[in-house]
């Protein structure tokens, strides 16, 4: 019997080892158990975590909520959570109580900087929604000089007859 796939814990022989016990296949068996390693550390509960940092396994460990995230964008994320409506409703313990479960950020904002977003605001509409990407940028031929120079020619009679 040759096994093609280097075994190193458990989980990675699957129901070969039970399919081996059930139909008595002593030899198999033995095989099986004499390719895991003898070392503890690679069994396959203590490798299931081994690609978390300590953060997020202390994170599951005692079920922290995600954390606080520090700056919302508006713009990318449509859904930005906002407790404000529970605190209008509820009052101050409910929203502290949603705040630990869901918490929001501390600063919700649009896509621009700040500086961005002041100047903006000091900008008409159209202005704004170009910034934005919303309206399209008027289309503008861009002719060559002698093109240019020709309908100014053309031009000139009718200017001067008016």
């Amino acid at each position: 019997m040759q096994i093609d796939v280097p075994l190193i814990n458990e989980a990675q022989i699957g129901s070969r080892l039970n399919a081996a016990i059930e139909h008595n296949r002593r030899g198999e068996f033995a095989l099986l158990l004499s390719l895991l390693s003898a070392d503890a550390r690679d069994m396959a509960q203590f490798q299931w975590q081994k690609e978390l940092d300590n953060a997020e396994k202390f994170q599951r460990q005692f079920e922290l909520p995600p954390k606080q995230a520090l700056l919302a964008d508006l713009s990318t994320d449509k859904n930005v959570i906002d407790n404000s409506a529970v605190f209008a409703e509820q009052g101050a313990r409910a929203f502290q109580l949603q705040q630990a479960l869901r918490p929001e950020a501390l600063v919700i904002r649009g896509g621009e900087p700040i500086a961005m977003a002041e100047a903006l605001s000091n900008c008409d509409l159209t202005t704004r929604l170009r910034q934005r990407g919303q309206l399209p940028s008027p289309k503008v031929d861009v002719m060559h000089f002698a093109d240019q120079l020709a309908i100014q020619r053309n031009l000139v009679p009718l200017l001067a007859s008016a």
